[in-house]
């Protein structure tokens, strides 16, 4: 079981702590919602709850809950900027698809 982060996005993960001023790193979960069933939440984590998980890649730590993990395992963070939009992109072996939006996510 893995989440991995790639530079980009662990480049922007480590701006968004350094300007917050405190975190240990960022929670990756997933929420029922949207058109497909699951959508993706990021979180700044603050403490670790028993039931996490954590993964350290390129130097930051992402944390998961159990109940996540079965759906993101093997999910790679990046984070993109493509014109003037810039966002985190979920790249999950796991979506079987994706609404048209693309705000949600089948596995």
């Amino acid at each position: 079981m893995a989440i991995t982060v790639t530079q980009a996005a662990a480049d922007r993960v480590n701006d968004f702590l350094a300007n917050r001023g405190k975190g240990i790193g960022l929670r990756l979960g997933v929420k029922t919602t949207g058109c497909s069933g699951m959508a993706y939440v990021l979180e700044f984590v603050d403490e670790l709850n028993p039931e996490d998980e954590v993964f350290e890649d390129h130097g930051v730590k992402v944390i998961v809950d159990k109940k996540s993990l079965v759906y993101i395992d093997g999910t790679e963070l990046d984070f993109t900027r493509e014109g003037l939009n810039e966002g985190f992109k979920f790249n999950n072996p796991n979506e079987k698809a994706q609404c048209g939006c693309g705000e949600s996510f089948t596995v």
